[in-house]
């Protein structure tokens, strides 16, 4: 019996988009009885859309790539609509039940075959300047994430007189060290060595706090970190080493000391600056304590960064005048924006088109924890960083009772939550600035730490890993996971084998397989937790992945070349052991 409540598509969003000026994807999820599925489609001119007796004359075409989801399947088929424009409807089959669905809903094979169509699903025009189009260098980055206060101190002359001495260990947010731009600069060999192709820069602007994250000029580098040469300096290197460059940008709200919001403290209503924020009452002081009481809106009740209003055009330009600046001034290749859930849309939409005028490649990142397809149509951000890919791999890593069939679905669900041309380019992460570390997740297991990394580089996307994980980092949740990068220890040799394990898992990125959308789970292993796929990439390309996470060993005959191999020996990969390989 078909399940009809569990059918559903809609002709829009990543269920009906245009790939490219000639392909319309077309997907439709349904419940997992379903055994068969075709899709007829044909030009709305040509198939009866004028009323009358017009017969159908589409084409029917059985749709092959299925993908197994939480509770549903998903079917997906390429169509290439003559003239550019679709009119389509499903056909489904279970056991002896065929059922047609169209956008009215479903129809007997008896009211199809007597031409009574329903009202079809309609694809209108696949108008070039409405393809979602996202930059295609960012499907070859790696990107490292850097916490620029604890990364590395190049320049002790701009440390701050309360900077404390540099040290692995734990640490508070009010504590200085005197990371800065010169130390990155100094380090980008290292970086290049270790295979980066992209880094992530958190806020760099002037602020009193370690983080940035409180702004208090977006047209300063703060003097801790260096100053408008040294930033040039830095991109132009990086740049020179084939490594983009991205910045945070901090808009939902600005730091306590923004000069804007000084003026209104002062002035009240009466300041020209009072609909940049959002107050609800006034008078409003600051005063110790959050903003529950409602007096403004700020940041999580954080009563020391108030909200901007991006519904104002006067803090729309002004932002929009600085990300100007920054690009032309730095050449940055890319923004992430923090809180963007938050932005209003408008703005979104406004930065997208400047940006994309001034450097049409230009990368566009949101930091959204949530489905974000609202953002995701192509006329705001190219992507999201993907923590709900996060969350499915700590699912099945840390919670034994999850099977290889939950992460196969876990993961399809990943793949097909946005359009192709977005997921190509997700920001695929383990940890961040905002969470525990990868191998504090682990509770130090390094078997967990590098099965899961092995599975980040072989996913669709772009991954990132944060600063110190090629070291397999320690910390715990903010502020524990911003610790001092310890190069002395480095430069000892302390975390060599780490290291070169991490160089091997990022440089399987130049593997056309590994950044393919194609991925085949495989059930050759009867166990339950011995996960197996097989990513297909262009002219044939193929990369064979086995992760061991059953608690004993398993037997895994090699059949190509090996290109990365952890616990692995004579055909047996051991209990936590990694198998990656060219077939």
């Amino acid at each position: 019996m078909i399940h009809l409540e569990a059918v559903y598509h809609r002709a829009s969003q990543q269920f009906c988009y245009a790939l490219n000026e000639k392909i319309l994807m077309v997907g439709l999820q349904t419940g997992e009885e379903v055994e068969q599925v075709w899709i007829h489609y044909g030009d709305p001119f040509s198939t009866g859309i004028l009323g009358g007796n017009e017969a159908w004359e589409g084409s029917r075409e059985e749709i092959v790539t299925k993908m197994r989801l939480p509770q549903h399947l998903w079917w997906e088929i390429p169509v290439q609509p003559p003239y550019k424009r679709c009119r389509y409807f499903f056909e489904l089959q279970a056991g002896a039940e065929r059922v047609f669905y169209f956008e009215d809903g479903f129809h007997s094979p008896e009211d199809v075959k007597n031409g009574q169509l329903g009202q079809c699903f309609t694809f209108p025009w696949m108008n070039p300047v409405d393809i979602n189009v996202t930059p295609k260098w960012v499907r070859e980055t790696v990107w490292y994430q850097i916490f620029p206060e604890r990364f590395c101190n190049g320049n002790k002359e701009n440390d701050p007189d309360w900077v404390k001495p540099w040290g692995y260990h734990t640490v508070s947010n009010l504590d200085f060290y005197g990371g800065d731009l010169d130390g990155i600069r100094q380090k980008l060999p290292y970086l290049q060595e270790l295979g980066i192709t992209g880094l992530y820069l958190t806020p760099l602007f002037e602020s009193p706090s370690s983080h940035k994250y409180d702004t208090t000029d977006y047209r300063k580098i703060d003097p801790g970190f260096g100053d408008e040469e040294t930033m040039k300096l830095l991109v132009k290197e990086a740049h020179d080493r084939g490594i983009r460059v991205m910045l945070d940008g901090v808009f939902n709200h600005c730091g306590s000391n923004f000069l804007p919001w000084r003026d209104v403290m002062e002035k009240g209503p009466q300041s020209p600056y009072y609909d940049w924020f959002m107050i609800n009452r006034w008078p409003c002081r600051e005063q110790e304590g959050s903003t529950r009481d409602g007096r403004y809106y700020s940041f999580a009740f954080a009563e020391r960064m108030p909200k901007l209003n991006t519904s104002e055009k006067k803090v729309r330009d002004y932002f929009l005048d600085t990300v100007r600046y920054w690009i032309e001034t730095f050449d940055i290749d890319g923004l992430r924006l923090d809180v963007a859930n938050e932005i209003s849309h408008l703005f979104c939409r406004e930065l997208r088109q400047m940006t994309k005028q001034l450097k049409p490649d230009f990368y566009l990142l949101g930091e959204i924890w949530h489905d974000a397809m609202p953002w995701l149509g192509g006329d705001e951000f190219d992507a999201v960083m993907n923590y709900p890919f996060a969350a499915a791999i700590r699912e099945f890593w840390y919670r034994p009772e999850k099977t290889k069939s939950d992460l196969e679905e876990a993961i399809h669900e990943n793949l097909v939550r946005y359009m192709r041309q977005t997921t190509e380019v997700l920001f695929n992460l383990l940890d961040s600035h905002d969470t525990d570390r990868l191998i504090h997740q682990t509770g130090g297991n390094q078997d967990l730490f590098f099965q899961q990394l092995a599975m980040l580089f072989t996913m669709p996307g772009s991954p990132c890993i944060y600063y110190g994980t090629e070291i397999a980092i320690e910390g715990g949740a903010d502020p524990d996971c911003r610790r001092c990068m310890p190069w002395d220890q480095i430069a000892q040799g302390n975390y060599a084998e780490v290291t070169e394990q991490v160089k091997q898992l990022i440089a399987l990125r130049k593997e056309p397989a590994a950044r393919s959308m194609e991925i085949t789970f495989e059930n050759n292993n009867s166990a339950d937790r011995v996960v197996e796929y097989v990513k297909t990439g262009a002219e044939g390309s193929r990369l064979r992945v086995v992760l061991n996470a059953s608690g004993k060993e398993t037997d895994a005959e090699t059949e190509g070349s090996v290109l990365f191999a952890r616990g692995y020996e004579n055909g047996v990969l051991r209990a936590g052991g990694v198998l990656v390989e060219r077939l």
